[in-house]
């Protein structure tokens, strides 16, 4: 998805300097034009493809830590023994090479046949149901049959798209530099061949954690052995007059389709309601696409709650360079056929509104089946709701965060990915206390920002470099304790940070 890319660096087949790959470093090459990264763990050289399986990141500018590469874009994780994906967003394997030593060279030869460790789980439950198609969802099911479950697997998701690439309905895909067919992230061949029970369109109407059945919405039911509740989140939406028909929300791919139907229909001004990640991305895309912009939004700044006052300056300033205007501390009252009414009695005329003001966890099935709730489903460290055999993953999950002793609920596309995949292990027996920091990145135009961790508050903001120049990190402080690190363009050490929360909580 991030495009081909020319392999560069020394030519592994004609053998480098042992020299050259330090201990737990790695060195970026190629062998017959195609990238390979070589790298040394406890004394072991190992060799594999030097893309990242997500958007093509280069992995020889990641880290390495441990036996794995992370990438240095989205923090995906691969096993430098296996090439296997064992950490989102990246679902494919990278590629394994053999290496030769020949003195104090080292040489990468043939490919290896692709060949990932095979697993027997510790438990095999008579069969997985899975509500929600969305990232959690679509991760616990290549899961349970990555660790070896041969049992039924069902997808119950009430999209009629398959489980897509959601980040980059906001970013690429809408600004029209993104392929449909780069948007599922599985076709549907993948699922047959897996025997992965993908339902889409179908709508689930009760959980009966007593019988351990769900009852679908036609009146038809399906027993599980172990439930995974994955039904993520949902826009709030404005309660205004004019809004059901004139505002769009943006969380499906078919929402994406919808406003992108609406700009090649002829859509040349947009009002985006709400300064928010998402927002500010359409905002982007939108501006990429000629058609003007106008954010509305009551902050005095963007992003200032989740990213303090420095980046919410820089965002607005990098907006408004393209073009986009921003009426901040003001809320739309109202809406016409030509255009929104604000709080300061100024109308701004429009074809187009997007309103991206939040989301709301989908738990009212979790509620009605009498689940622990609060602000989310409740869940242990294991990914377990109250009721046996049920879990939850992903947006609508409230789980007891290792960094910080306090409960939280994440809305990030990483986040859920990789409690899918841990809420799985778990199904299957093996008992793997979910400790991953969170992670999410966002893209304006040219400039990426990664963020790890979650400051629900902090005292004060320790910044280095210049957001300006795309060099610049900005730690959140809460004590002596820091609680999450933003970064732009400063990815080792993005990387080197998560790795830390990582073994801080996993202690």
């Amino acid at each position: 998805m991030g495009g081909k890319q020319k392999a560069e660096g020394p030519d592994f087949s004609a053998g480098v300097a042992l020299a050259d790959v330090p201990e737990g470093g790695m060195l970026a090459g190629q062998v017959h034009g195609e990238a390979v990264l070589l790298a040394r763990v406890g004394g072991e050289l190992r060799a594999v493809g030097a893309r990242c399986t997500h958007y093509g990141g280069p992995l020889g500018k990641g880290l390495v830590v441990g036996d794995t590469v992370r990438c240095p874009w989205h923090h995906a994780c691969f096993s430098l023994r296996t090439g296997e994906a064992i950490g989102a967003p990246a679902l494919n394997p990278v590629s394994c090479w053999k290496v030769e030593t020949e003195g104090e060279r080292v040489c990468v030869r043939e490919k290896l046949p692709a060949s990932l460790p095979k697993r027997t789980p510790a438990q095999s439950p008579a069969s997985v149901v899975i509500v929600g198609g969305g990232a959690a969802g679509e991760a616990a099911a290549e899961t349970l049959r990555r660790e070896g479950y041969a049992g039924p697997v069902t997808i119950l998701s009430d999209d009629t798209a398959l489980p897509c690439d959601r980040p980059n309905l906001s970013k690429d895909y809408l600004a029209g530099t993104a392929q449909p067919s780069w948007i599922p992230l599985r076709g549907e061949a993948f699922y047959r061949e897996n025997d992965i029970d993908l339902r889409l369109g179908t709508r689930v109407r009760k959980l009966d954690t007593a019988s351990s059945r769900v009852v679908l919405e036609d009146g038809s039911e399906l027993e599980y052995g172990a439930l995974l509740l994955a039904t993520g989140a949902e826009p709030v939406r404005l309660d205004l007059p004019g809004a059901d028909s004139r505002v769009h929300y943006l969380r499906t791919q078919a929402d994406s389709e919808a406003i992108i139907a609406a700009v090649e229909a002829g859509a040349k001004w947009a009002v985006v309601i709400g300064a928010s990640f998402i927002g500010l991305e359409v905002a982007a895309s939108l501006r990429q696409r000629g058609v003007g912009v106008r954010v509305v939004a009551p902050d005095e700044r963007p992003l200032e709650r989740v990213m303090g006052p420095e980046l919410g300056d820089f965002i607005r300033a990098l907006h408004e360079k393209q073009g986009v205007e921003f009426h901040l501390g003001q809320t739309v009252t109202a809406f016409d056929a030509k255009g929104v009414s604000l709080q300061n009695g100024e109308r701004i005329e429009c074809d187009l509104v997007v309103a991206g003001i939040g989301v709301r966890p989908r738990t009212a099935l979790a509620e009605a089946a009498g689940l622990a709730t609060d602000k989310g489903i409740v869940v242990d460290e294991y990914l377990a709701t109250s009721a046996p055999n049920v879990y939850a993953a992903g947006d609508i999950a409230r789980w007891p965060d290792a960094a910080s002793g306090e409960r939280i609920r994440v809305e990030h596309w990483v986040v859920a990915q990789r409690q899918g995949q841990c809420a799985a292990r778990n199904i299957l027996g093996a008992e793997e206390r979910y400790a991953d920091p969170p992670f999410f990145w966002s893209r304006h135009y040219d400039a990426g920002i990664n963020y790890v961790g979650h400051a629900v508050r902090w005292d004060r903001i320790e910044t280095d470099g210049d957001p300006a120049s795309y060099d610049f990190s900005a730690r959140y402080m809460d004590g002596d304790e820091v609680r999450a690190l933003a970064t732009i363009y400063r990815d080792v050490e993005s990387l080197e940070f998560e790795a830390e929360m990582e073994r801080l909580g996993r202690r």
